[in-house]
């Protein structure tokens, strides 16, 4: 049977540098086999401002505890690292990337939950885990939830965006149902993460709310510049090299 492990990770920042100080985990055996990890773990590198200000972890906080390897639920990850098994995070890429600097190589199957809330809930304008959280009314089940599993929910908490998670990703489900019945719905759900999201609308910009394919004839100049300039992820570099492309 296979294993689903939610994480999320709360670090010193965003950098190459940056490193995990706190892991939030799930993982899920069965309905009622629910294994919860809330670890916070130590490192050498200074945490930013600009991450205090999101998480609340100061470096007095983490001063006392081990390392990202020493943890729990980095023994837990890599006792369950096969590919009949998933790995899933909100983002995925981010946090596989966090943990890949710790010595971790991944061999699970993979499902990045805001890639594929981007293919199966188009019309919502942003995807975002705390946009989604209000947007699918997965608040109004959070407090039985968390009551159920011993969790406190706070934004920009690990373990509480998990919990967050866990509750999307049964939204995910239902919605891959409706879209696609008749099918393996968590090898779906891996598929549409290794697909790339033509975006419709620019998310923020000049041209934010306007149609892509409106600007690219527009001002394909602009498109041109933000494929060069800009940190993109993967989903508006790929539509960028799309709309270019003609």
């Amino acid at each position: 049977m296979a294993v689903y492990i939610l994480f999320d990770t709360e670090t010193t920042g965003n950098q190459e540098k940056d490193r995990i100080i706190q892991i939030g985990g799930m993982i899920v055996h069965g309905k009622s086999q629910i294994e919860v990890y809330d670890e916070l773990c130590s490192t050498d590198i200074p945490i930013s401002i600009e991450a205090m200000e999101v998480h609340n972890i100061t470096p007095g906080v983490i001063a006392d505890k081990a390392p990202f390897v020493g943890t729990s639920f980095y023994s837990k990850i890599n006792e369950y690292n096969s590919p009949e098994n998933y790995l899933i995070a909100h983002n995925i890429t981010f946090d596989l990337g966090m943990l890949k600097k710790e010595g971790f190589e991944n061999r699970y199957t993979l499902i990045d939950t805001v890639r594929c809330a981007r293919h199966l809930f188009a019309d919502i304008p942003y995807h975002r885990l705390q946009y989604l959280r209000y947007a699918l009314g997965l608040y109004e089940e959070e407090d039985a939830e968390a009551k159920k599993l011993g969790i406190t929910i706070k934004a920009h908490d690990a373990i509480g965006d998990v919990l967050i998670m866990k509750l999307l990703l049964s939204k995910l489900v239902q919605e891959a149902r409706k879209q696609f019945p008749e099918t393996d719905i968590m090898q779906k759900l891996a598929e549409l993460t290794e697909t790339p999201v033509l975006i419709q609308t620019f998310k923020f910009g000049k041209y934010k709310g306007r149609e892509i394919e409106e600007i690219v004839n527009e001002d394909a100049g602009y498109l041109k510049w933000m494929r060069k300039n800009l940190d993109l992820d993967e989903d508006m570099t790929y539509t960028l090299d799309y709309y270019l492309k003609g």
